[in-house]
């Protein structure tokens, strides 16, 4: 352990914010482990390294006994206390180890600890960052694109992150250097596998956007009641107004559809409808089946309705490949029958 190493560990708490404290337990502990591979495993040994000095000691550790049955770990009373009266049965004795051997085995343990210290210390660094985010949207900067998987490595600031082909908006393409929203669902904990998990489905993403983008919303007079989402196609968005003369669409869709075209086109063209909630189960039922015009609904069972249409609504109450009455359903929770006159 020279000056150098202790430079840098300071310039790595400097650097990288890994607390120097931290690394030199890490350190301690890799050294204990290597004389123990270097002397046996049976053998104790306690390592002190202080940062003051820029020194570090290795002490082989043996328990005083009556009895010597490990001549490794243990030591005689008798011999005990030819060294020191002081020892006792059941007191450790320490003598200090120096060997040149153990200096190389110890500088290249000290080596891969402060290695694998750095990768920890990053990593736990970028989960506190990204927790901070869970549930939010944050804007990276496509670094790479993976034409086999469909992957695409993404630069979000604190790191490096990669948006799976399976939480892209189908169809979409992106291009080196794009910045792209993706909604944040969840931060592993654990060392292994991915840091974060990042989505364009997720209809978490679509309610940020509104909540970012309608200061209706970002001040709680219109509130999201919940959002139906098949990514790429159609989004239903279920709103209300705690103001009586807030329209809670008008303030969705914006002036002359400002709002509303930007989401639009951060989805890719992805339809939204915005629907106006209701307490009323048949009201909401009929508005959410939007853009079709419904002509009744009957509750016929909890969470169950019968909706009765004109003939020429039939296909665009039920959609296409049966979508929007899908999507109405997934948005009321509720099994929804539709019927023509």
């Amino acid at each position: 352990m020279n000056k150098e190493f202790f430079a840098a560990l300071d310039l790595i708490e400097k650097e990288k914010g890994i607390p120097k404290e931290y690394l030199l337990e890490k350190v301690e502990a890799a050294l204990a482990v290597a004389y123990k591979k270097e002397y046996g495993n049976n053998t104790n040994v306690r390592v002190v390294i202080d940062p003051v000095k820029e020194d570090v000691k290795v002490y082989q550790q043996k328990v005083v006994v009556e009895t010597v049955e490990n001549p490794v770990a243990e030591i005689s009373l008798e011999d005990a206390k030819k060294i020191s009266k002081r020892y006792d049965i059941g007191k450790v004795y320490e003598t200090e180890i120096k060997t040149k051997n153990f200096r190389r085995l110890s500088a290249a343990a000290a080596t891969s600890v402060i290695i694998q210290g750095i990768r920890e210390g990053e990593r736990r660094a970028a989960q506190e960052a990204y927790e901070s985010k869970r549930e939010e949207i944050i804007t990276a900067t496509v670094s790479k694109i993976d034409r086999e998987n469909g992957n695409v490595l993404l630069d979000t600031g604190t790191g490096y992150a990669t948006l799976l082909k399976s939480e892209q908006i189908p169809g979409e393409e992106f291009t080196y250097g794009e910045k792209v929203k993706v909604y944040v669902i969840e931060v592993n904990k654990e060392s292994r596998g991915p840091l974060v998990t990042l989505s364009r489905v997720h209809p978490g993403l679509v309610r940020r956007m509104f909540e970012l983008e309608v200061p209706e919303i970002g001040d709680g007079t219109v509130i999201i009641k919940n959002v139906a989402r098949e990514a790429g196609s159609r989004t239903k968005i279920a709103v209300y107004s705690r103001d009586e003369d807030v329209d809670p669409i008008g303030a969705c869709i914006g002036n002359h559809g400002m709002r509303i075209a930007g989401i639009v086109e951060e989805l890719r063209g992805e339809k939204i409808d915005i629907i106006k909630y209701s307490d009323d189960l048949e009201t909401f039922v009929a508005a959410a089946l939007a853009p079709a015009t419904v002509n009744s609904v009957t509750v016929v069972a909890e969470r169950s309705c019968r909706v009765i249409v004109d003939e020429d609504q039939l296909s665009l109450a039920i959609g296409k490949e049966g979508q929007n009455a899908r999507l109405a359903a997934r948005l009321t929770g509720c099994k929804i029958d539709i019927k023509s006159e």
